[in-house]
């Protein structure tokens, strides 16, 4: 009781960790367990996949991964994530999505029309230091064109492939490798014409209604997510499951959309708790480590 009023009880663990831990930083930073902001998350998960069985199909591993992974720079419209590159695969992602520029041969980072201060090269170095340094682990990777439409770009990454990283760091094969084959290397979900690297992207099972044109169209958003997490567990399972929680519009910036719908997916893991099912790869704008916990423990 409080001043003769019976508080209301806390109804989610999200309501619990947000009453006892949400952290405003001074710069207006949010680091929530659903959502988080600032430059660095609240703990790490290196090795999480050393705990998957190499027999069982990539399809069937369950992942979190980050939209527009590379997107830091360009202010609300453009940004997308808070943590580099680095941080984001310590903290347990699993998924990468690459856009970039080619002009010339040379394969810059962009969101739109927002340079990141970044190219290919350097992703790929990041992948292989981590990779060399958890090799228990596997990196899955969309690879697309953004803001340029030379429709081949294929010779200019293998190109960046071999020059900053190598050959055999990749799978070279449309069909799904297990956990046990994919360890250690980078899956390419091919996203542009061109001989096959690896995987087709267009070949997974996606949900991707990105466009949020206000907060009035938030919850429409959560529905097409939810749907796709529902039927996730009885789809194909020889194919991969993607489900993009994240979300923009004109009048809408990626960072307000995530601050809503991961609050939703939160909730939504919370309710399912202790089921062993397959949910898919979950991709997300502004991720918290809890959350990215979250989806891990449903392996």
């Amino acid at each position: 009781m409080m001043n003769g009023t019976q508080q209301a009880p806390v109804k989610t663990l999200l309501e619990l960790m947000l009453l006892a831990g949400a952290i405003v930083l001074g710069d207006g930073a949010i680091q929530r367990p659903d959502y988080d902001d600032t430059s660095s998350p609240e703990f790490i998960n290196s090795s999480w996949m050393a705990g998957i069985p190499d027999s069982l199909p990539l399809s069937e591993v369950n992942m979190p991964g980050t939209h527009n992974t590379m997107a830091l720079h360009g202010g609300h419209i453009a940004e997308c994530q808070s943590w580099a590159l680095a941080s984001q695969l310590r903290a347990g992602v699993r998924f990468l999505d690459i856009r970039v520029r080619h002009v010339k041969g040379n394969l810059t980072i962009h969101h739109g029309v927002s340079y990141q201060r970044a190219h290919f090269g350097h992703v790929l170095e990041g992948v292989v230091d981590f990779l060399n340094e958890y090799p228990t682990e596997t990196v899955v990777m969309r690879l697309r064109e953004e803001f340029s439409e030379t429709y081949d770009i294929y010779g200019a990454v293998v190109n960046y492939i071999h020059r900053y990283a190598h050959w055999d760091l990749l799978w070279h094969s449309r069909q799904m490798p297990t956990m046990g084959q994919a360890r250690g290397r980078l899956i390419v979900l091919q996203d542009f014409a061109g001989p096959d690297l690896g995987m087709r992207y267009r070949s997974l099972d996606i949900a991707d209604n990105w466009s949020v044109p206000t907060l009035l169209h938030v919850a429409e958003k959560w529905q097409s997510v939810y749907e796709h997490l529902e039927a996730a567990p009885k789809g194909n399972k020889a194919q991969m499951f993607l489900t993009y929680a994240s979300g923009a519009g004109v009048f809408t910036y990626p960072s307000a959309i995530a601050q809503r719908i991961n609050r939703r997916l939160f909730d939504y893991l919370d309710a399912k708790m202790g089921q062993k099912q397959r949910i898919g790869i979950i991709t997300m704008d502004y991720p918290a480590a809890p959350l990215l916990q979250m989806i891990i423990d449903f392996n």
